[in-house]
């Protein structure tokens, strides 16, 4: 695995991010789930060869030096451009080492992933929950194993991600579904989306979060990576976009508020929160509720 040369490991402070996180972290540059939609290979990115995962040179003696002088602590997402469980964590337990970290400084911290890997780390997870807000995202984007394998060809499979989802609810982790993004004309039906919400509920999520629109973000570079996949898995599909959508930057679903009006009927029936906003409330007040117990 190629290292990469790094100063910084966590970005400047900010409040109120995406799922309460005030710091972000990647350990891991590339990615090897191979979807076929992924906004990281977008130009605005620089990352060179995208496919191949690279990591972060003396990556954990960096992080321990900055976490040990930050002057706010918070809560740390990790995730957002490359996934922090790739394949290659498995041996290399860079993910897991960090965490230990966050836990021995007392941070918090918020993961987005697809890979049920995450399991692995429930013993830390449990340690930072015990004094720190600690969330757990899983990316579910279809709930048909055959389709992820055209959408996400090396990502495990859905229904092990509903089963790590199982897994980390069963233990007091906070988890819940992103599904996102929806792609117009292969993945935006009602019952793709309800699927995906019953079987959140089943598997003991807390939350299903989606964007209203239903929509896959298209950028420089990863628009033809996309509709060279297109051509491959989906023919006829990528004349469609182009009629569609052209260079539009967000290709929404034909179908969003049918599909908008689907999902919180879902989710109300199977009481799990879907707004961004209660979900941060959520997390918060089960945080609070959990530091009062322990006294």
């Amino acid at each position: 695995m190629k290292k990469l040369p790094a100063k910084t490991i966590l970005s400047g402070y900010m409040e109120h991010g995406w799922f309460n996180a005030n710091y972000n972290m990647n350990l891991y540059k590339g990615c090897v789930h191979g979807c076929i939609y992924c906004d990281s290979r977008s130009n605005c990115y620089n990352i060179e060869n995208f496919d191949e995962v690279k990591v972060k040179e003396n990556a954990l003696e960096i992080l321990e030096k900055e976490l040990r002088v930050k002057k706010k602590k918070g809560i740390i997402m990790t995730g957002a451009m490359s996934d922090p469980y790739n394949s290659f964590e498995k041996e290399e337990k860079l993910t897991r080492e960090a965490l230990k970290l966050i836990d021995k400084f007392m941070y918090g911290v918020s993961i987005i992933t697809k890979s049920d890997l995450v399991t692995r780390d429930i013993d830390v997870l449990s340690k930072i929950a015990s004094h720190s807000s600690t969330t757990v995202n899983i990316t579910i984007t279809t709930a048909d194993d055959e389709l992820t394998k055209k959408i996400e060809p090396n990502a495990p499979s859905s229904k092990r991600r509903f089963e790590a989802i199982r897994k980390l609810s069963g233990r007091g982790i906070n988890v819940g579904v992103l599904l996102t993004p929806t792609l117009p004309f292969i993945n935006d039906t009602k019952k793709n989306i309800t699927s995906i919400v019953k079987k959140a509920k089943e598997s003991g999520a807390d939350w299903v979060y989606t964007f209203p629109n239903f929509a896959v973000s298209l950028r420089e570079n990863q628009r033809e990576y996309f509709y060279e996949k297109l051509d491959k898995y989906f023919p006829g599909i990528k004349s469609r976009y182009i009629k569609e959508f052209g260079n539009t930057y967000w290709c929404s679903s034909p179908n969003q508020e049918l599909l908008w009006k689907a999902f919180k009927k879902e989710c109300i029936k199977n009481n799990i929160i879907y707004d961004h906003s209660q979900i941060d409330e959520f997390i918060i007040k089960r945080y609070k509720k959990e530091q009062l117990s322990l006294f």
